[in-house]
């Protein structure tokens, strides 16, 4: 059932004169073996872009902010697009480890610009605001109601 919306929305990416060449990093299931994350990478853009799903928890998030550093590590990294439109959760939990372990790590690899689609939760929303107060420090980092714009900003930043 994923396949179809995943697809026209990755096809909706590559349409923003993204690489057409995308890598597909594959996607990364849950303790439960549910669909958590998917990742593209677009070696032109150097950028890289995930795609949350489900019902997301702390240990959720945790779990696919390590497979990013995993990416990160193997390949160069500048600007990250993160899109939580289909998912929903509350995962504060996860907040510290994020402010403490994942961003340093990834801006120590890096990362130098964030965007940030929102989740059609209110839960997340709330929680992806706080994310960004305590990113902005580290990361040019911005949020979004679409890939679209989020994309466009990107590219407006400098980060080279």
């Amino acid at each position: 059932m994923l396949a179809s919306p995943l697809s026209a929305h990755t096809e909706q990416l590559s349409g923003h004169s993204l690489d057409n060449n995308s890598q597909d990093l594959g996607l990364l299931h849950d303790a439960h073996g549910a669909p958590l994350l998917r990742q593209l990478y677009y070696p032109h853009e150097q950028l890289l872009y995930v795609q949350w799903f489900g019902n997301l928890t702390a240990e959720g998030v945790v779990t696919g902010a390590r497979a990013v550093l995993e990416t990160q590590q193997k390949l160069p990294c500048l600007a990250l697009l993160n899109d939580k439109q289909t998912s929903t959760g509350d995962w504060t939990e996860a907040m510290e480890w994020l402010e403490f372990e994942w961003m340093p790590q990834a801006h120590g690899l890096g990362l130098r610009a964030f965007a940030y689609v929102f989740a059609p939760d209110l839960n997340n929303q709330l929680a992806s605001l706080d994310f960004v107060n305590r990113a902005k420090q580290l990361l040019s980092i911005q949020v979004f109601y679409d890939t679209e714009t989020a994309l466009a900003w990107l590219r407006n930043q400098r980060l080279h």
